[in-house]
């Protein structure tokens, strides 16, 4: 279309498969037809898209975190340290249970509002919000500490673990920072009444 072009491809620091360009827009016409909606809610439909695609983010950052914590106990039964394997470390097991704990209930989290949205809930933001907040930070930790059980190994580039805590950064910054989101959840809190027990 005459006037719409693609910024140049950025260099990102995780999730280099994806390529990310600005869209640039420059007396470029939209014809009637091409309108999404009615003129002048453009910015209450992206809120709408943006309470459906939270629980995508969500998900993609269990996956992630996933991942790191498979890696981590792959490498714990592994690795061995005067003699024995470090996932008989106490400390070691701490964190592998932190990080297996934090994987299950962001889980939880994102499978329930997914149920919502299927089922065909009215309002989910304050939920979608909650899954994609949790479930991002989640992933930091939990990619974060595998880098840290994996040691000096989990910090190269051979090993899978660093590019997971690479990429789960973006999760926490991506279809509104996990801070906008909070103001989103505690507004969304304010207006209750009665609707959860």
């Amino acid at each position: 279309m005459a006037g719409f072009t693609f910024g140049k491809k950025e260099k990102k620091m995780g999730i280099r498969a994806s390529a990310t360009r600005e869209l640039v827009f420059r007396n470029c016409f939209v014809p009637q037809e091409n309108l999404i909606g009615k003129e002048g809610i453009g910015f209450i439909l992206t809120l709408r898209v943006l309470d459906r695609s939270r629980p995508g983010i969500a998900a993609q950052a269990l996956g992630v975190a996933q991942g790191a914590l498979e890696a981590a106990v792959d490498y714990a039964r592994q690795r061995v340290q005067f003699g024995h394997p470090i996932i008989a470390q106490p400390v070691v097991q701490d964190m592998l249970a932190g990080m297996a704990t934090g994987v299950e209930a962001a889980r939880a989290l994102t499978y329930a509002v997914a149920r919502m949205i299927d089922g065909g809930a009215r309002s989910f933001t304050e939920e979608s919000a909650m899954a994609k907040v949790f479930a991002s930070d989640m992933a930091m930790k939990v990619t974060t500490d595998a880098v840290q059980v994996c040691g000096g190994t989990g910090y190269m580039r051979d090993y899978p673990v660093e590019k997971m805590m690479r990429d789960a950064k973006i999760m926490q910054i991506y279809e509104g920072t996990n801070q906008v989101l909070r103001n989103t959840i505690a507004l969304e809190l304010r207006k209750r009444k009665g609707r959860h027990a």
